[in-house]
């Protein structure tokens, strides 16, 4: 039961994925969001709104923070799954 719920779910994922590459832009078309004044603005405006003197650093923990906390959280989780895994080997 448990092996076919667990097809049955990786097999929707697949679906519910596939749909939404669909609506991604063309890649290299000049009006995709990539290509829009985002980038012009962190880099006129960077220094002077976030106090930073490094750009980089300014993007990242500033405009970009709560993307920079989701990833540091999915990697967080990550390590504790196999953390959890290899310990569960060496009890068995």
């Amino acid at each position: 039961m448990r092996k076919a719920f667990s097809v049955v779910l990786a097999l929707a994922l697949i679906v519910i994925l596939l749909f939404g590459v669909e609506y991604l832009p063309t890649f290299g078309k000049a009006e995709n969001p990539s290509n829009n004044e985002v980038s012009y603005r962190y880099l006129e405006k960077g220094v002077e709104e976030t106090g930073a003197v490094n750009v980089v650093a300014g993007i990242i923990l500033d405009y970009r923070a709560f993307d920079t906390f989701g990833e540091a959280t999915v990697l967080f989780t990550a390590l504790i799954t196999v953390i959890a895994v290899l310990r569960r080997d060496e009890d068995e």
